[in-house]
């Protein structure tokens, strides 16, 4: 679950940087001197929205490193037979997918795994410790086999274009209320007064937390989408459902909230409408082609 709720925290944070930067420079002033205009209001919330979730993918690889501890390994000089293996079998998934080699990566943590970036031929795949005691080579195999079929799918430039709608909106209808409590409650005519920047910042915040929830389900629509991928990567669906298994029974490393949806197993969600993965015996049964 680490890639998407980091994503998603450093979207939100880049959009409010957007918006203080610009409210320095005066572009919300000029969009409220003299009421909304609607369509330049328009063309704002796609420049500021889009310009967040790219900058967020842009950043993906190198927040994912520094905030889980990752360590790449040198496929020239991988620290022992295990390292060995583990940078061939991705590489061999890789080639199988069609994808460029991704940078393979360990990082100290309890049973989980992602993969990251913002292109297919320059993506990260990492692994934890714990991952790597606890399972099999061949559960391992299908692991890292499903974080390949998310790069192989695109998973995080169709995640950056889904977001940078969701943001057009917040943003174009944070600054709808912004307007609308600025002039009909607070009646400032003049336009563009402290009650519409604190409101503005106060819905993005608000219209974010809720715009992730549709974040959250196209996450979820993907690992089915990943768990297969891995199955026709390895040949054969037994080897992903028993890394399943696995990770049912055991307690999933929580990842950065920002790289969530791309991890293995999803985190602690406060309701299954924000979690970015869906049930261990859902994805095991839709796996094996079983309904429910």
């Amino acid at each position: 679950m680490k890639r998407i709720v980091l994503f998603l925290m450093t979207n939100l944070a880049v959009m409010l940087v957007l918006t203080a930067t610009l409210n320095i420079l005066g572009a919300n002033r000029f969009l409220t001197a003299n009421g909304l205009d609607i369509p330049t209001l328009a063309v704002f919330s796609v420049v500021v929205g889009f310009t967040g979730s790219i900058i967020s993918l842009l950043m993906s690889k190198s927040m994912a490193k520094m905030s889980t501890g990752a360590r790449v390994i040198d496929p020239n000089a991988p620290g022992g037979p295990r390292e060995q293996w583990l940078v061939d079998t991705v590489h061999q998934l890789a080639d199988r997918a069609g994808i460029g080699r991704p940078e393979v990566a360990i990082y100290e943590g309890a049973p989980n795994a992602f993969a990251t970036g913002a292109f297919k031929n320059d993506a990260l795949v990492a692994v934890s410790t714990g991952l790597l005691q606890s399972m099999t080579e061949e559960e391992v195999s299908a692991v890292l086999g499903h974080e390949v079929a998310h790069i192989a799918n695109g998973d995080m430039v169709t995640l950056t274009l889904i977001q940078g709608v969701v943001n057009t909106f917040v943003v174009f209808l944070a600054r709808i209320v912004g307007s609308f409590v600025d002039r009909a409650i607070l009646k400032n005519e003049r336009g563009g007064g402290i009650g519409y920047f604190a409101t503005v910042i106060v819905c993005e915040l608000v219209f974010g937390i809720l715009a992730s929830l549709i974040v959250a389900w196209f996450s979820r629509q993907r690992e089915f989408r990943a768990d297969a991928g891995s199955a026709h990567l390895l040949g054969s669906r037994e080897p992903m459902v028993r890394a399943l298994m696995r990770l049912g029974g055991l307690e999933a490393g929580d990842l950065p909230k920002t790289f969530e949806a791309s991890g293995i197993a999803g985190g602690n969600a406060v309701t299954a409408l924000f979690a970015s993965h869906p049930p261990i015996e859902q994805r095991i049964r839709a796996l094996m082609g079983r309904p429910g």
